[in-house]
């Protein structure tokens, strides 16, 4: 009778791990595709001032993120973190369904959101923590927590451009609310409180040497590492200019980015699954390649096609590209720095940053002084220029 109650609640709470990764990524992909447009039509931002956003956002997100992270690996119970930081999604929530005051935006906004951002990596943290306890297979277990992010980017965007433009920004606001409330509901009462061990995740970090000289005489990590940054900055360029691109150059319909979006994290889903099988027989430098190619055909697609279908069709090319970026990218820094878990894996959330912040600033400098076509002249450029320093890093045995 026991083992088989247990066996109910450990399935309660698996389930429950899932749902919420799916609310808060729901709650997350509501508001990231229309921000741009939000910023430009709402609160009348000019393509500097969205840059300005989208990179302060980030830069925020990193010191928001880090700082509970430190906070939760010594103190209190992980899952009272993630309550704090939905709270924190509520608060910018209510902020940007209240104001369209650029400034309040840029401070009061961000500073919620930087609290917010830090969510889901708790709830990782917390499923990892959880595995173990329970004696579970650690890698499956995150992997089907992760794609439940997936899923929710194949609703999440087509959602939100239907809600912002068919009922406006505010209603888009207050369901994102109701995506963090009942986030808190399930993660208050359904998710497992695992007491703070300081051997939690020591047997990574412990191992690492943050300040080594060797890492920046690493060709092979120099080179993954641009590469990284070039790859998310055009992704990014690609995220935040689209909206914009679809609607004021293309003048398409304006639920297409949506839609685009959805297409894509959908087609991610079997990519990213496929490509953990594809490495043994392909190796992760030549998937690594093989993404890149498809990236810059996809980029070069964009710049040819105005045309709705072919934008669709395009989506395939930007699945291939980012759903195996996504999975083998990390792997493949951790192939390189063996001995070294903790650096190989905060240099590619690093990159990934970069990107972020990068992409920012140069979509609002080159939309407000350029045009809207040449963000993606960029973006083939960056392209290429990772196909370059990807071929320049060598295999690892």
């Amino acid at each position: 009778m026991y083992r088989q109650f247990a066996n109910h609640n450990n399935i309660l709470i698996f389930i429950s791990f899932l749902f919420s990764a799916f609310i808060i990524g729901i709650a997350s992909a509501l508001q990231s595709p229309t921000l741009s447009r939000f910023l430009t039509y709402e609160v009348a931002a000019n393509p500097i001032q969205v840059g300005v956003f989208y990179s302060i956002n980030a830069i925020a997100s990193i010191v928001g993120s880090f700082l509970l992270a430190k906070y939760s690996d010594s103190h209190g119970q992980r899952r009272y973190i993630v309550l704090f930081c939905c709270l924190m999604g509520i608060g910018n929530s209510v902020v940007f369904a209240l104001t369209r005051n650029y400034y309040l935006l840029i401070t009061v906004g961000v500073f919620f959101a930087a609290l917010a951002s830090a969510a889901m990596p708790q709830i990782f943290a917390l499923a990892r923590e959880y595995a173990e306890k329970t004696k579970r297979n650690v890698v499956v277990f995150n992997s089907l927590i992760r794609a439940q992010l997936s899923l929710a980017w194949v609703i999440g965007p087509p959602l939100s451009f239907a809600l912002a433009i068919s009922y406006g920004f505010n209603l888009l606001y207050y369901s994102i609310i109701g995506m963090y409330l009942i986030a808190m509901i399930i993660v208050n009462f359904c998710l497992p409180a695992i007491p703070r061990t300081p051997k939690t995740f020591t047997s990574i970090e412990s191992s690492t040497n943050p300040i080594e000289q060797s890492l920046f005489k690493n060709h092979n990590i120099i080179f993954l590492f641009l590469a990284t940054v070039f790859m998310w900055t055009a992704n990014m360029m690609y995220i935040i200019d689209m909206p914009l691109y679809v609607d004021q150059v293309l003048q398409l319909a304006d639920t297409l980015p949506g839609k685009l979006m959805g297409i894509a994290a959908g087609l991610e889903i079997p990519v990213m699954l496929a490509s953990g099988y594809l490495v043994p027989k392909f190796g992760k430098r030549n998937l690594m390649l093989f993404a890149i190619i498809c990236g810059l055909f996809f980029y070069l697609g964009v710049i040819t096609f105005s045309n709705q279908w072919a934008l669709i069709g395009l989506q395939i090319f930007n699945a291939l590209f980012i759903g195996i970026v996504a999975n083998i990218g990390i792997i493949y820094f951790q192939d390189l720095l063996p001995n070294r878990m903790g650096v190989a894996t905060t240099l590619f959330n690093n990159g990934v940053t970069c990107g972020v912040i990068l992409s920012g600033m140069i979509q609002g400098f080159v939309t407000d002084f350029y045009s809207h076509q040449v963000i993606y002249y960029i973006a083939t450029v960056m392209m290429g220029l990772s196909l370059l320093l990807c071929v320049q890093v060598r295999n690892t045995k």
